[in-house]
């Protein structure tokens, strides 16, 4: 069986919003998951539109295509073009998950979930040419899935090609997450056996790694038994993790000597109200600076995630959100606007109250306003949103922030790191296009290390 892979990119260079290194930094690791289940005599292809044409020659018969929100109309048009040439397309993601009829006037079969069962199903019937419409995946454990097949990935078009993912989903159930509805009708967090996870992270080589869980604190356990088979491999790392899952200064000590070196935080607000609507209850602004506080103290530098546009918000929340994000010395921020998700709480609560400005996914980036605000208008929103990124990343506050670091060696780290990630694109944009990215993963590594 000849099957093509293909991940649609997310954004188009439309008005300078599309940031090559934003989509170049981490490989489909659910599709070369997904390839882990073919037969050693198919012949596989896997695209990832991110960095890379994707062709749509050649005579696959089977086509599996990847679909996230922003993404969707590219997939859809995709996908037309496959099926008036008579070749089946599968489709699989979050947003089919969300909207599978919508999928459906696209595609010959969906498949809902993370799909560790009924990917394999699916294949089944399409060997037998007896496929359903809908396939529903609600087994959630990671010790039966394959290898990724690593093999498949053009490791030198990636910033953090040691993508590893140990858990899946998370703990939490916040209603504006899109990943809750994905894991609807199972378990919402689980993890992968941690030997099994050494294994994986023992066979890849250099020293970085990036964990792609959207939780790698989720369980403490696991995470305590994985850092402890971590120590001693010399690696250094960078994952996810919530504000709450950090107030163990013992497991941070432990993270920091098997070698984390970054975490991203969803901090979301500053403001209680805002967080109480959304139902984020597991965020306490008290602990939030305590919090950079002490995984600063342990050498981890904090990517901070906020989002803007929540019920509570006034024209105030921009600037006060950058303020204290750079008086606090965190290395990195991204701003998001408040985006309702088909499939959320917090979606089907904009419909009801008819605050949906419309339904053109291209634009639920969380870069535009796509809900009527009580008290912004649209523009509001999205000048704050932008104002707030070039505030941040202004070279006085860059600057200012790494003031606050415990050393000099952090302070240029700190510097370093923010500036790479917002204030050298061209040069980001020459390496993509000359496949040059592997030199710059080696600096990333030395940065990291500092």
């Amino acid at each position: 069986m000849r099957i093509r892979f293909i991940l649609p990119a997310l954004a188009e260079a439309e008005r300078g919003l599309f940031r090559p290194i934003k989509y170049a930094l981490f490989p489909p690791l659910g599709l070369a998951t997904l390839a882990g289940y073919l037969e050693p005599d198919d012949e596989i292809e896997l695209y990832d539109q991110h960095v890379e044409p994707v062709p749509e020659d050649g005579e696959p018969d089977l086509v599996a295509i990847e679909v996230y929100i922003t993404s969707a109309h590219r997939a859809y048009a995709m996908a037309d073009r496959y099926r008036a040439r008579g070749i089946f397309v599968v489709m699989g993601g979050l947003h089919p998950t969300s909207l599978p009829e919508e999928a459906l006037r696209h595609a010959d079969a969906v498949v809902l979930g993370p799909a560790h069962a009924a990917w394999p199903e699916f294949l089944r019937d399409f060997r037998r040419r007896n496929t359903r419409k809908i396939y529903t995946d609600q087994v959630r454990t990671l010790e039966t899935v394959p290898p990724v097949r690593r093999d498949l990935i053009k490791r030198r078009n990636y910033l953090a090609p040691n993508s590893i993912v140990v858990s899946r989903g998370c703990p939490q159930s916040c209603d504006f997450c899109y990943t809750r509805n994905f894991f609807a009708g199972g378990k919402q967090f689980y993890t992968a056996p941690v030997d099994r996870a050494l294994a994986e992270i023992e066979s890849l080589p250099g020293r970085h790694l990036f964990f792609l869980d959207d939780n790698l604190f989720g369980s403490e356990r696991f995470v305590r038994e994985l850092f402890t088979g971590m120590r001693g491999m010399k690696r250094l790392f960078q994952g996810a993790a919530t504000v709450r899952s950090l107030q163990n200064d013992a497991l941070l000590k432990a993270a920091a000597e098997a070698g984390l070196r970054s975490l991203f935080i969803g901090f979301e607000s500053l403001n209680p109200e805002s967080l109480a609507a959304c139902h984020k209850t597991i965020n306490r602004i008290d602990e939030y600076a305590e919090t950079v506080r002490r995984l600063h103290a342990h050498g981890i530098m904090v990517n901070a995630s906020f989002v803007f546009g929540l019920p509570a918000d006034r024209a105030d929340v921009f600037d006060r959100t950058v303020e204290w994000a750079v008086s606090t010395g965190i290395e990195s921020a991204t701003f998001h606007l408040a985006t309702p998700y088909p499939g959320t709480p917090f979606f089907r609560e904009m419909e009801r109250e008819g605050r949906l400005l419309h339904r053109d996914w291209e634009r639920y980036d969380t870069r535009h306003a796509v809900i009527r605000h009580d008290h912004l208008s649209p523009e509001e929103l999205e000048a704050g949103y932008w104002r707030s990124y070039r505030e941040f990343y202004r070279w006085r506050n860059i600057l200012r922030g790494a003031s606050h670091q415990p050393s000099w060696l952090k302070a240029l780290r700190h510097a370093g790191y923010s500036a790479a990630w917002k204030k050298v694109d061209p040069l980001w944009n020459l390496l993509i296009r000359l496949h040059r990215l592997a030199p710059a993963s080696r600096l990333l590594e030395k940065v990291l290390d500092l």
